[in-house]
């Protein structure tokens, strides 16, 4: 091939001095970051009203899920760095990932056990152990791909494309806020709408569907760019290196206890006798901030409870499925408060000449966290003053149900209670002796407009939205309608029936045993509030979301910043990992204290939580005043700047190895970029096997 044609096609491998494939990864990662938070968005949700469990456990199994999110990565990394490479890392991961979000679509089809049509599951195992499995695939394929995607996309540049290369990973950013703000809009959407053979129910195989389709969207993007991308071999993974000479330092130091062994200036210089001494100054450093990241899981352990408890706390406001889109706040607002930290605050502080070091911007953030918390309490204080009171598992609950044209006097117990014609008298209680047992209301109803419609009178036919339910003599719950009608067996006969409910209501409709169809004949239909409507407007949720956020914004970027400008420079993804791994103990900290607190209140909880960050934001103050900045470039270059005499001998060979290794491995790179340019076909077809 001529020269004119290799600069051809080296010239169409970038746009605008970006290489063609980066584009391919930054779909990638809209798609993969619109599947994980759409499906996130409503899994709480799923939890309590489709697999019918309580709050606490919900909760617990999600963050559970969370925490697993968050522990792959490491996984990930070693596979990636050590075997895979990354490009198969992330396609074989993201295999089981798609896997994972299609069994979760499946497990929320109600239909699949539904034998007798009506619209509850008759198998609940079956249901719980899909969706166990999905979660458990979910958590490996997004965890596992989570370190090595944007790593893959600075793959992609030249040494001469740095600026390129910095606003790729600005755009990368992008697109995850944007992936998860749309997903946090949409999904929810899709959930409310009612799909199913044999009987409409809240559509979650729709809300689970859609972020699986994306799945395969993502998947079929990167594959497709598969020939363009720069792939690196496997090199060893610095975290287990790491890992290796910690290890080492701690067996040596222990060996070595005798008061006859001279002490060390630092416990890792104990790992001298096996590993080079710029190694061992590079873990120095990735241990002195890893210290300071122990008090950073109670962050995440409120931060991640947006999801969970804040989502739980939304349907018990005033509002619609639009209560679900509270979590758009979230990334809604982090696309305007980073400008604006960055271009406006941060300057003005700077100019009033005040030292906001980064550790300091990070102490702010966890207080800002706190305050958010607290914000909730007083949220959660109001709710529970408009909550009925719900029976206690020890206690009964019923209703009589007077269908009689006269006065009768009920004596639940030691009390006689007067029970008006067509009316609804609840009792609960353990000294109740005597109750017609109707309905246990143990919550408020998840659509906010819940009608029992009870019926005495033979053959006739009730009719909500699009179902008709023929009651006999019985009780017939319907969900987010206002608008019925009632049919009867003749020609003509049907009576048009509307109740306004308001959002967390339920209601008792009696049809009464005089109902005759006519232009009256609503007036034969008694309806009776059982729980009155949500008052607390779900506005009151966004004081909490703007500090959380707030504090995100404070705390997590300017600790990747930190954490970035502190590390070696062969050990960023050993700090990337340590930062997520902060995630994921957050979460099993809202597991333990959710189980053991067994408080009765949940403003109590958040109030608990909120002092547990308070007295943590207030150690991580003390550690981080004690904390000397670093500068790893520079104590780097100490090490490779000193002279041959100055090393030791099993240093200057392992110097000379290295040294002989980077020579093959650039000389080898250089080979292979020739070949490549010789032959694109043969490129391609060796891109789809790598």
């Amino acid at each position: 091939m001529s020269d004119f044609s290799c600069s051809f096609l080296q010239t169409k491998a970038t746009i605008l001095g970006y290489p063609i494939s980066i584009f391919f990864i930054v779909v990638n990662e809209f798609c993969e970051r619109f599947s994980y938070y759409g499906m996130r968005a409503v899994l709480v949700l799923y939890f309590k009203y489709f697999l019918q469990w309580d709050d606490d456990f919900a909760t617990t199994i999600y963050h559970t899920f969370v925490a697993l999110c968050y522990l792959t990565p490491i996984l990930g990394a070693i596979v990636a760095d050590s075997w895979l490479g990354k490009f198969k890392t992330i396609v074989y991961l993201s295999l089981v990932y798609t896997l994972g979000q299609i069994i979760m679509a499946i497990s929320a089809i109600h239909d699949i056990t539904d034998h007798n049509k009506d619209g509850t599951p008759d198998d609940m195992t079956l249901h719980i152990a899909l969706s166990m499995v999905g979660l458990l695939l979910i958590a490996l394929g997004t965890g596992g791909i989570k370190p090595c995607v944007a790593a893959f996309g600075g793959d992609q540049f030249e040494d001469h494309q740095e600026k390129q290369r910095s606003t790729f990973f600005s755009i990368f950013y992008l697109s995850i806020n944007a992936g998860s703000l749309l997903s946090t809009i949409i999904t929810p959407i899709l959930r409310a709408q009612e799909c199913g053979i044999h009987k409409k129910m809240q559509c979650y195989p729709l809300a689970f569907g859609v972020p699986a389709a994306l799945m395969v969207v993502a998947l079929i993007v990167f594959i497709v760019g598969s020939g363009m991308y720069n792939k690196t071999a496997p090199q060893g993974n610095i975290i287990v290196k790491v890992c290796r000479c910690i290890g080492f330092a701690i067996k040596n130091r222990s060996r070595h206890r005798s008061s006859q062994h001279p002490k060390r200036e630092h416990w890792m210089d104990w790992a001298d006798e096996k590993y080079d001494k710029l190694l061992i100054a590079q873990v120095k450093m990735v241990l002195k901030v890893l210290f300071l990241y122990i008090p950073l899981p109670m962050f995440w352990a409120l931060f991640d409870q947006q999801g969970s408890r804040w989502t739980l706390q939304a349907t018990t406001l005033n509002g619609n499925f639009v209560s679900d889109l509270l979590e758009t706040v979230n990334p809604i607002l982090i696309l305007v408060l980073v400008p604006i930290m960055d271009s406006v605050i941060y300057p003005l502080i700077a100019k009033c000449k005040l030292n906001f070091s980064p550790l300091k911007r990070m102490t702010v953030g966890m207080f800002l966290a706190a305050l958010a918390f607290i914000a909730a309490a007083l949220v959660q204080i109001q709710i529970d003053g408009t909550l009925p009171t719900f029976p206690s598992s020890s206690e009964s609950q019923a209703k009589f149900i007077n269908m009689v044209d006269r006065k009768l006097d009920i004596k639940a117990g030691i009390n006689d209670v007067p029970l008006e014609p067509y009316m609804v008298l609840q009792c609960g209680g353990s000294n109740v002796s005597f109750c017609l047992q109707f309905e246990d209301i143990v919550s408020k109803p998840e659509q906010g407009a819940n009608a029992h419609f009870l019926n005495v009178c033979e053959h006739v036919t009730f009719s909500s939205a699009v179902r008709n339910v023929l009651v006999l003599t019985g009780v017939f719950s319907c969900y987010t309608s206002a608008k019925f009608s009632i049919k009867g067996a003749g020609p003509g006969q049907e009576c048009f029936f509307e109740q306004q409910f308001g959002f967390g209501s339920s209601y008792t409709m009696i049809i009464k045993p005089n109902f005759t169809f006519g232009a009256d004949c609503q007036n034969s239909i008694q309806p009776v509030m059982d729980m009155s409507p949500n008052t607390v407007h779900m506005a009151w949720q966004i004081p909490q979301y703007f500090l959380m956020t707030a504090g995100e914004v404070v705390f997590s970027v300017t600790g990747l910043e930190f954490s970035y400008s502190q590390a070696p420079s062969n050990m960023k993804s050993v700090l990337q990992a340590g930062w997520l791994l902060t995630v994921a103990v957050g979460n099993i900290i809202v597991l333990i204290i959710s189980e053991a607190a067994t408080l009765d209140d949940q403003w109590a909880e958040y109030i608990l939580f909120a002092s547990l960050l308070v007295l943590v934001c207030i150690i991580f103050a003390v550690m981080a005043y004690f904390y000397t900045y670093m500068d790893p470039a520079k104590i780097e270059a100490q090490f490779a700047e000193r002279k041959p005499e100055e090393l030791e001998p099993d240093e200057k060979d392992r110097k000379k190895s290295l040294e002989m290794t980077k020579k093959d491995a650039v000389e080898n790179h250089k080979e292979d970029r020739r070949s490549s340019r010789g032959s694109s076909g043969r490129t391609q077809k060796q891109g789809l096997d790598g």
